[in-house]
């Protein structure tokens, strides 16, 4: 593919026939084709074909339904019951935040991990012996990242909890509250 055709961001029309359709390509592509160009870091919008509403975040969701679905799943039924109790609640725009930072800390980590242990193989063929060696080199390094992410991750938790703070703070700060008074024993 040329470069000029890998800057461009794809269309993708979806027809009430649940069919998808690549403008680029002009013909039909499944799921798995989409799923394929999220792994090639293609970009890439989905539309109704009728309406023109963009359907990308739908398409996205699909196939992480059918990932969780076969397999071994990524997420579980605790932390999916946990992401859904913030939808409608006041800080779910501070979850996505947060969530959407943490993910870009692992990426940024991962690449950091994969950089190093491509210097380090030195275009050789990956086995199972320079594996090993690579890990008892790069181990600690990989220990140092983590817990870097770790406190940043902590850090980024404390500073939404004061914002939020901050924020009731600012909009309840008019109402004079009185403490509720322990009931007498008798």
């Amino acid at each position: 593919m040329s470069s000029a055709k890998k800057n461009t961001e794809r269309l993708i029309k979806k027809y009430p026939n649940r069919r998808l359709y690549d403008t680029q390509t002009s013909s039909y592509i499944t799921l798995s084709d989409v799923k394929q160009l999220v792994l090639d870091a293609d970009e890439f919008t989905v539309v109704d074909a009728k309406s023109n509403e963009d359907l990308t975040r739908s398409i996205l969701l699909q196939i992480i339904l059918e990932e969780e679905s076969h397999g071994v799943p990524m997420f579980s039924s605790s932390v999916l019951s946990q992401i859904i109790r913030y939808y409608g609640h006041a800080m779910q725009g501070m979850m996505g935040s947060y969530l959407e930072k943490n993910v870009q800390a692992f990426t940024d980590i991962q690449t950091k991990f994969v950089g190093s242990a491509t210097g380090a193989l030195e275009g050789k063929p990956l086995n199972t012996e320079m594996w090993t060696q690579f890990m008892n080199i790069q181990g600690p390094m990989m220990q140092g990242m983590m817990n870097n992410y770790i406190d940043q991750s902590k850090n980024l938790f404390l500073q939404m909890q004061e914002q939020m703070q901050n924020q009731s703070k600012a909009m309840f700060g008019v109402f004079p509250f009185v403490a509720p008074q322990p009931p007498e024993k008798k």
